[in-house]
């Protein structure tokens, strides 16, 4: 007689994990009332403020000082006129139940189809650079620039992870690179490969440092600039806070990629997603060459080419106003020029173009099941209500108490709006006020908002961790057994700062 073996269980996908995600915040819908805060906007054609509010008649005010006086709202209008804020704000005191506005089971597919669609600009930026990639593979540049990097750095492998955490926390903190970071992965990835690390010290190296800096943003202009303008606060208010905090936690992540490579390094079989190397490999190392190509002048030249487009990129971000359109232009113009001195025929290069951008395509969706979630949360009008629910319960609090509040807050705000700006907009004309009323200075409650959405954005699968996951095969089960231990030391560090604060203004 045979006896059937029992699978394991195996870890869900992401697409399921984020289908799960999608249902409950249908079930949400019906469950937590629904609410509204008046919104308010800037036309900058007839100079005028327009005041939306939900099923009511846009009103319209004058564009002034005395305006944003009565509706309490401490901003200074040149942000606004200057296009600085250029998403809504949330009106302070505002807030009114409306008609529950519950989702249903048509509204799953429907979500999922319009999220993809708002990700287009992201999703066609990944798809270039996944044809790039499969271009420059089919050169064998990166087989032979890998191979010469691994003879060079032989013995001291962690200083490319080392460097790589410093450049990514720098533009972190400075421009707050997020859905940017993807294209990192396809050059590291290969690179780490060769250095004998896992797809962890990738994702480390790469999500986790850009992460941290963007958590202490110093002059990040998607988060704690936008947050400073709608607390009514100058952005330099804090800095020197989040300096520290940046460096802390830096050395915090450096520290802990350090003790785990060093432990893969001796053991790779103790490597938490041993399981997946296959996957990763295969995604990431080129076994079409037997024999390891010559690093030639031509292939020098691709892999200068391909490099360049990055410090292009956030130089763009920066300081050109580029988004996602005009990024995804800059690499195929640079793919383009790789295809005519690659010395291929026309044949191999679309074929090695459309198999590099097929491979990103599960990517891409995730991208656009994400956006579902909170496109159900806001059209269901319940978005607000979780917000207006929060501020009243750290409302009235003491200093300490209040602060460590507002962090929970925020990290809980940071699943439902797991956008920088979008938070900031929305929660900062509530919350700071709230900071008046306690005796603290406002830019403790941005610090809070900024640290407090981090801590969650390492976990939520609402946030980009599952786009990065997918493209690193690693199983979402997995990545959160290594990163808690980052997730607690950063509320750590982040509640002893905004202590020591509060202390120091009492």
């Amino acid at each position: 007689m045979t006896t059937k073996q029992k699978k394991g269980f195996k870890f869900p996908t992401a697409f399921t994990i984020l289908f799960a995600i999608i249902i409950i915040a249908v079930g949400l819908t019906w469950i937590i009332p629904a609410g509204s805060y008046s919104k308010l906007t800037y036309n900058k054609a007839q100079n005028v403020f327009v005041i939306k509010q939900y099923q009511q008649q846009d009103q319209t005010l004058p564009a002034t000082k005395e305006t944003l006086d009565n509706l309490n709202i401490k901003i200074d209008i040149s942000n606004f006129t200057s296009g600085k804020l250029r998403k809504p704000i949330a009106v302070p005191n505002s807030y009114t139940r409306v008609e529950q506005n519950p989702k249903g089971i048509s509204d799953i597919a429907i979500s999922m189809v319009k999220g993809t669609i708002e990700a287009a600009d992201i999703m066609v930026f990944i798809f270039v650079l996944g044809g790039m990639i499969g271009v420059i593979n089919k050169t064998g540049s990166f087989a032979a620039g890998l191979s010469a990097l691994a003879n060079r750095t032989k013995g001291k492998e962690f200083t490319i992870v080392f460097a790589v955490c410093v450049l990514m926390a720098i533009g972190g903190t400075t421009c707050g690179i997020e859905e940017e970071a993807v294209a990192f992965y396809p050059i590291l990835a290969p690179v780490f490969i060769a250095l004998g690390y896992d797809a962890i010290i990738t994702v480390g190296a790469i999500f986790l440092a850009a992460s941290m800096g963007t958590a202490f943003s110093t002059i990040n202009p998607f988060s704690v600039v936008i947050a400073s303008d709608a607390a009514g606060i100058a952005f330099t208010e804090g800095i020197t806070w989040r300096a520290v905090g940046l460096v802390v936690g830096e050395i915090m992540v450096i520290a802990y990629l350090y003790w785990y490579a060093k432990k893969i390094k001796a053991d790779p079989t103790t490597s938490i997603v041993y399981e997946e190397r296959e996957k990763f490999y295969h995604s990431y190392r080129d076994d079409s060459n037997v024999d390891i190509p010559e690093f030639t002048l031509k292939r020098k030249i691709i892999l200068t080419l391909f490099c360049a487009g990055f410090p292009i990129m956030i130089w763009g971000v920066m300081y050109g106003g580029w988004w996602f359109p005009t990024m995804a232009a800059s690499f195929l113009t640079i793919t383009i020029i790789i295809m005519f001195i690659s010395g291929l025929c026309e044949e191999d290069i679309v074929n090695a173009f459309n198999k590099g951008a097929s491979e990103l395509v599960a990517v891409s969706l995730i991208i656009g099941l994400a956006r579902g979630v909170n496109m159900i949360l806001d059209q269901g009008m319940v978005s607000d209500t979780i917000l207006f629910s929060l501020s009243n319960m750290v409302a009235g609090m003491s200093g300490s108490v209040f602060i460590i509040g507002q962090l929970v807050v925020f990290v809980v705000l940071g699943l439902f709006v797991p956008s920088s700006s979008g938070l900031a907009v929305l929660s900062m004309p509530i919350m700071a006020p709230l900071a008046d009323t306690v005796g603290i200075p406002r830019d403790i409650i941005v610090s809070a908002y900024n640290w407090g959405q981090y801590i969650m954005l390492f976990l939520a699968p609402t946030g980009l961790v599952l786009v990065t996951l997918q493209m690193l095969h690693i199983p979402f089960n997995k990545w959160v057994r290594f990163i808690m231990p980052m997730v607690g030391g950063m509320f750590v560090i982040s509640a002893i700062l905004l202590l020591i604060q509060v202390q120091l203004y009492a």
